[in-house]
């Protein structure tokens, strides 16, 4: 039977990085997001990556253990993803990670999407990214993907991590300062001066600690 996950941390100001926290210890037990096929696809339509009616057509056309097979490759490629981070963090990417890069791009060369011209309900007048008709109609460039295969799930993994390493500043990858915590994060602060996954969360939990050790010493 599936184990049930508490619902996903998206806390890293980057999607490429909340894939790395699918597998995290957030209070020093460890909780694996990725454990099936149907948690993959839970957490794929938690990262919005996925909408229900896709995940309907990967169960139909998924052979059996097809999704927990395609749930273990997602693992690969997060750990994969981990290692890269962990090499190069604290720094910026030197042109020599690119030779790191090619399980990554591998995948990339799967995929098999493409872009429509869409409506945009609510589109800023500033905005360079769309055209307005004289009825004020915006229109939007879109990602289309034809999901073919239980294996076109990992496409969008391989695109968020993408994402993070051609977007993300690694000098500023920080990993959460409670003790407990394996969470990770862009640190996209002025004064890069964040410390937890969470104020909720981890910092509420060293201002409790703060506050009972200065009860002790009183």
């Amino acid at each position: 039977m599936p184990s049930v996950c508490p619902p996903a941390f998206f806390v890293a100001d980057s999607l490429g990085l909340d894939f790395l926290n699918s597998r995290a210890s957030p209070k020093g037990t460890v909780v694996e997001w990725l454990a099936d096929g149907e948690g993959l696809i839970a957490w794929l339509e938690q990262s919005q990556l996925l909408d229900s009616q896709t995940s309907e057509l990967i169960r139909t056309i998924a052979r059996p253990g097809e999704l927990d097979n395609i749930a273990a490759q997602a693992r690969e490629l997060r750990e994969w993803f981990r290692a890269f981070v962990e090499k190069y963090r604290g720094a910026a990417l030197p042109r020599a990670a690119l030779g790191d890069l090619a399980p990554l791009n591998a995948l990339l060369e799967r995929d098999d999407s493409y872009r429509l011209v869409a409506m945009r309900s609510q589109t800023p007048p500033e905005s360079p990214a769309h055209v307005e008709d004289s009825d004020g109609v915006a229109f939007e460039r879109i990602l289309m993907r034809r999901w073919d295969s239980p294996a076109s799930l990992l496409l969008p993994l391989a695109d968020a991590v993408a994402d993070a390493v051609c977007s993300a500043d690694f000098s500023h990858i920080k990993r959460c300062a409670g003790p407990a915590c394996t969470l990770v994060f862009l640190d996209k602060t002025k004064t890069r001066a964040r410390r937890w996954c969470s104020m909720a969360v981890c910092g509420n939990r060293a201002k409790q600690s703060a506050y009972r050790e200065k009860l002790k010493q009183s």
